[in-house]
């Protein structure tokens, strides 16, 4: 959990719920898993579970301390819509969200089938960014289930890309793309980013280019065809205002 993330696409990370398991190709190299189960044993520590899903009930409320507006990355080392999170303490979550009306919340999940189930369990204000993560084509079917999602703005993450992705964008709202980083990082073909950038183009979707990656991702940069891609969606000033890092303004 951080006020100040490194991640390119959001300002800030909260984690109601920590530790996941691995459903698909994109778990392999999972920088959450790696990076928890460092700390697995050590007393008092908060991954002394390792990468053991827990709940933070205790973190639920800590967004609306922040009174700086802020785009918030929703469970950067969890998933929301893991079986084993209750829809009571989903619930909470959204309930949060709902009342710290000046952030954006974005959240991901892998687990799209779930999020269906429950959605209409669920309020949508605004504010709340519903995505999923698609790593190749064989998972695309994901994109469906989030587009019966009533989320203002619905999202695909395809990091990391694994392979080349055609993706019907009809009813999505930007699209972010990344190579996977770290060590044992599996590479990604120029090809597949470009390919994708240019169904955005064609769709008038933002698109987000990330990070080549690779195991020295610094090295490697964000820069795709000679320029970095920073599309977002636009949003209106009342539910996140311009003093987050980001421009708010499709690009």
């Amino acid at each position: 959990m951080s006020d100040h993330s490194k991640i390119e696409w959001t300002d800030a990370t909260w984690n109601p719920v920590t530790g996941c398991t691995k459903i698909s190709p994109g778990c392999k190299h999972c920088y959450a898993e790696t990076f928890a189960e460092r700390f697995r044993g050590v007393k008092d520590h908060p991954y002394e579970q390792g990468f053991d899903l827990k709940l933070w009930p205790e973190r639920l409320e800590i967004p609306l301390a922040w009174k700086r507006p802020r785009m918030i990355f929703v469970n950067s080392m969890s998933d929301l819509f893991h079986k084993d999170v209750p829809i009571a303490y989903i619930k909470k979550v959204f309930k949060t969200m709902s009342l710290a009306h000046h952030h954006v919340f974005q959240v991901l999940t892998k687990r799209a089938e779930r999020l269906e189930e429950v959605a209409g369990q669920l309020d949508w204000p605004l504010n709340v960014w519903m995505g999923v993560s698609v790593e190749n084509q064989d998972y695309i079917g994901r994109v469906d289930h989030l587009r019966k999602v009533g989320a203002a703005i619905r999202f695909i993450s395809v990091e990391p890309l694994l392979g080349p992705v055609n993706l019907d964008l009809k009813d999505i709202h930007w699209v972010i793309v990344g190579g996977e980083s770290g060590p044992g990082a599996r590479p990604m073909k120029a090809e597949w980013a470009t390919s994708i950038r240019d169904q955005c183009l064609d769709a008038n979707v933002p698109f987000f280019f990330k990070q080549w990656g690779g195991t020295r991702k610094k090295l490697t940069g964000r820069k795709l065809e000679g320029r970095t891609w920073d599309g977002i969606p636009a949003i209106k000033e009342s539910e996140c205002q311009k003093n987050t890092k980001m421009n708010l303004v499709s690009t």
